[in-house]
């Protein structure tokens, strides 16, 4: 009976190590009452940054939010807890909200999906250092022979 269960609880755990989450639900943006409140993580929010509450994600996670209605896309990188009313998903910055589209409605279907860090060039493609000149090293030829009794 256990072996089924700590192989539920493996799965679980590579499942959510490899970072494949994603969420559908509603989306909400914070009030001005909360700027330069700070936030869960310590932080001192402001709405003219991309960031977002969740309940549950660690903060500094960088997920991808769609608005469902108009298809637009925007970054945040999650620093509070949050929302606290039912049926919300995440609370978004101002910022944020006005990149989706959804300003004028205050609440809008989203998507959310872990943001995968692109590969950044800049570390990928600085060249090698040459390497030093061979040195002269002699090479000796190593011979064997077996003898067979």
């Amino acid at each position: 009976m256990r072996f089924p269960l700590l192989v539920i609880l493996l799965m679980l755990t590579i499942y959510t190590n490899g970072q494949e989450f994603f969420q559908k639900g509603k989306a909400s943006y914070y009030a001005n009452k909360f700027e330069g409140r700070r936030t869960a993580s310590g932080a001192i929010f402001s709405n003219k940054k991309l960031t977002a509450a969740h309940r549950t994600l660690p903060f500094g996670t960088r997920v991808k939010v769609t608005n469902l209605s108009n298809n637009k896309s925007v970054i945040v990188t999650i620093n509070d807890r949050g929302p606290f009313i039912k049926g919300r998903i995440i609370d978004l910055s101002q910022k944020a909200a006005r990149q989706l589209g959804f300003i004028a409605d205050g609440i809008t279907n989203v998507f959310i999906i872990m943001a995968r860090d692109p590969l950044v060039p800049d570390s990928l493609m600085t060249p090698l250092k040459p390497l030093p000149p061979i040195l002269n090293v002699p090479v000796f030829k190593l011979q064997v022979r077996l003898h067979v009794l």
